[in-house]
């Protein structure tokens, strides 16, 4: 993509990577810039596996949001969307039932940005530009309560969202209050960033991300399972991104620790 910049808001820094934005470069999306590319290009020097995690993480997203509306979820909350590149939630969502309504949360200019035109005419789709560290404003904002009905199921999606939650933001906290806000039938959809693997080099991704926009935090396996609280597992559980209900064999040869994160999905009952 060409460094063109016209779409992007004056408060951008142009200088330094930002995780929406390369993870927009992984998956083929054109609204990054060199920064971004020229640091993930780095970042695949000691971690090849960047690229699968991304796309093995997307393709998990797609998975969960068909689920959903196969259980009779019509309304889903986005925490820490990014650049709404295909794929999207609401393309999913709206392409299996056109009346079921999103919210999108991200706090990345561009991410907000883009997704404002891309929304400009979806009654049922918008995006707040939030905090997700902060749930009882990201709950109370007034798009959010137009939107969603919280007396009914809503689909709380938190892909790739909970490795940029440090621990002194608390995020046992965060994700307890989002659960305590969700009505009996909701779902709730983690995928997160783990270490347990010999292949994940959870330290050097540590501090090769601190140099970017965004710091990450990988966990075990028993760290991610708590974010989930008491609600209950649907099959098969907590594993990683491509063994979570593939809908074709999973690649012969390749170990599960190659996708990088572990994903679930629960059910509030």
């Amino acid at each position: 993509m060409s460094q063109q910049t016209n779409w992007v808001p004056t408060s951008v820094d142009l200088d330094k990577p930002s995780a929406a934005r390369m993870y927009d470069y992984l998956l083929g999306g054109n609204h990054n810039f060199a920064v971004d590319r020229e640091y993930i290009e780095q970042g695949l020097k000691f971690q090849p596996e960047i690229k699968r995690f991304a796309v093995m993480n997307r393709s998990f997203l797609r998975r969960v949001v068909l689920f959903m509306i196969d259980q009779g979820i019509r309304q889903f909350l986005d925490l820490g969307s990014g650049i709404p590149t295909v794929g999207n939630v609401h393309e999913i969502a709206q392409g299996a039932d056109p009346s079921s309504r999103v919210v999108y949360v991200d706090n990345e200019h561009v991410a907000v940005a883009h997704s404002q035109l891309l929304l400009d005419d979806n009654e049922n789709a918008v995006i707040i530009h939030g905090d997700v560290t902060k749930p009882w404003l990201v709950l109370a904002d007034e798009q959010t309560r137009r939107t969603l009905d919280f007396d009914k199921p809503v689909g709380l999606l938190a892909i790739t969202i909970g490795h940029y939650i440090l621990d002194d933001q608390d995020p046992v906290g965060v994700f307890a209050a989002y659960r305590k806000a969700l009505a009996p039938g909701s779902y709730l959809a983690i995928s997160h960033l783990t270490d347990d693997f010999a292949v994940v080099k959870g330290e050097e991704l540590r501090t090769f991300m601190k140099k970017s926009q965004n710091q990450v935090r990988p966990r075990t396996h028993d760290e991610v399972l708590e974010l989930f609280g008491d609600f209950e597992f649907v099959e098969p559980g907590l594993v990683t991104t491509s063994r979570w209900r593939p809908e074709r064999p999973v690649e012969e040869g390749v170990g599960a620790e190659r996708d990088g994160l572990y994903a679930g999905v629960t059910r509030k009952a």
